[in-house]
């Protein structure tokens, strides 16, 4: 192997991290209390425009507690993304409700069509309730994920939510900074726009605590149960009473001392991201078959991961580029496989899933950090190129 490794996703701990952390530390505020959590989660409500934030112990942690907050419970289902990472759809399972998956569109996000399509033809709506024909089961809401950093057609799924009476979810686990520059949401960030929103702060993420997550929404009910769940549901701190069944999923102040660091570097994050994309974008250009998945017009992307697509015209097949990029130190993957097709939901309704399954064989995920040089850019397209010289040479 190459004495050269470019990773494909590693944080970057340039900022202020170690003198917070290390404030914390003196300070001895290294739990769930202390200031640096509610400066973070302040910072991250002001940022993104939300009336509030409440932190959390990670992204999952974040969607179980936003399902909670919009009623669903056992027996009901919950439309999700087949084109996700799993973490999106198992908070389903955990407040005993089923998925039903939905395909993706060019994006990589939701089928805004499909979903219409499905609500239309394949439910009846009746008493303000979406009723599943096949299983007769209540859709009570819509899980969005905003995948890669692109966002979905939050105009018209809103729409669509909003005359049928669903709840609307935004996973922007992997799109904080990603925002609307055009259209009736100009200006509004990812994860603000439906009833709640989560972000991730997991080590991969464009921002990092290590771990960690964060709940935003606009309706302030909602930010004040979120906050008494995440907190075992203490109404009594001082008689430890409590009213219901709550959850120890608050961040620690320690997580949220780098998150603040982090937090203040994210726009300069977003430029480098965007600015190695676009030379990606540029390089890639030049070879045959090859292409990068675009970020929408509409939006201004946080850019997190670069999407390469493989057409038939460069032969080598997505698991093949996979391999030889590693041979040459550099890492690479494929997107997720879809969770429709996995063990544990094997058996949930999936509506016409064709495009996801089109994805997953032609998409590879290439470096991305936000460390990522000009050079190390130049380097992984100067082995994408060499792969396929080397395939035309021996097969053409």
């Amino acid at each position: 192997m190459n004495h050269k490794f470019i990773p494909l996703s590693v944080p970057s701990i340039r900022g202020k991290e170690l003198e917070y952390v290390t404030h914390a530390i003196e300070t001895e505020w290294v739990s769930t209390n202390g200031p640096y959590v509610n400066d973070f989660e302040n910072k991250i409500a002001e940022y993104v425009k939300s009336k509030g934030a409440i932190s959390c112990q990670n992204g999952t942690s974040g969607l179980h507690i936003a399902l909670m907050l919009c009623g669903v419970s056992y027996g009901d289902e919950v439309i999700v993304p087949a084109l996700t990472f799993i973490a999106a759809v198992n908070p389903v399972k955990y407040v005993g409700a089923n998925p039903i998956f939905m395909d993706c569109d060019e994006s990589l996000t939701m089928d805004s069509n499909k979903l219409l399509e499905f609500c239309q033809k394949e439910c009846t709506y009746n008493d303000g309730k979406l009723i599943n024909k096949l299983t007769k089961k209540h859709i009570k809401a819509v899980i969005v994920v905003h995948v890669f950093g692109n966002m979905a057609d939050m105009e018209k799924i809103v729409e669509i939510a909003s005359h049928y009476n669903l709840k609307v979810i935004e996973d922007a686990t992997e799109a904080i900074g990603t925002y609307y520059n055009s259209g009736k949401y100009k200006g509004r960030f990812a994860g603000t726009i439906g009833d709640i929103g989560v972000y991730s702060f997991n080590g991969n993420k464009i921002m990092t605590t290590g771990g960690g997550g964060m709940i935003v929404s606009n309706r302030e009910e909602l930010l004040r149960r979120a906050r008494h769940l995440t907190t075992q549901a203490k109404s009594d701190e001082l008689y430890y009473i409590h009213d219901e069944v709550g959850y120890n999923y608050r961040m620690t102040n320690l997580q949220a001392a780098i998150g603040l660091a982090q937090l203040e570097q994210l726009e300069n994050f977003i430029k480098i991201k965007e600015d190695n994309y676009k030379l990606y974008q540029k390089l890639i250009f030049e070879i045959p078959g090859l292409s990068m998945l675009n970020f929408k017009d509409s939006i201004r992307s946080n850019y997190w991961f670069y999407s390469l697509k493989l057409d038939s015209i460069y032969a080598m097949s997505r698991d093949e580029i996979i391999k030889y990029l590693y041979i040459n130190g550099i890492q690479s993957r494929p997107i997720w496989g879809l969770i429709n097709e996995q063990k544990p939901y094997i058996d949930n309704q999936a509506y016409k899933i064709d495009n996801a399954k089109f994805f997953i064989h032609h998409v590879v995920n290439i470096p991305c950090s936000t460390n990522l040089t000009s050079e190390d850019v130049k380097y992984v397209v100067k082995y994408l190129n060499q792969a396929r010289n080397i395939w035309a040479n021996n097969f053409l």
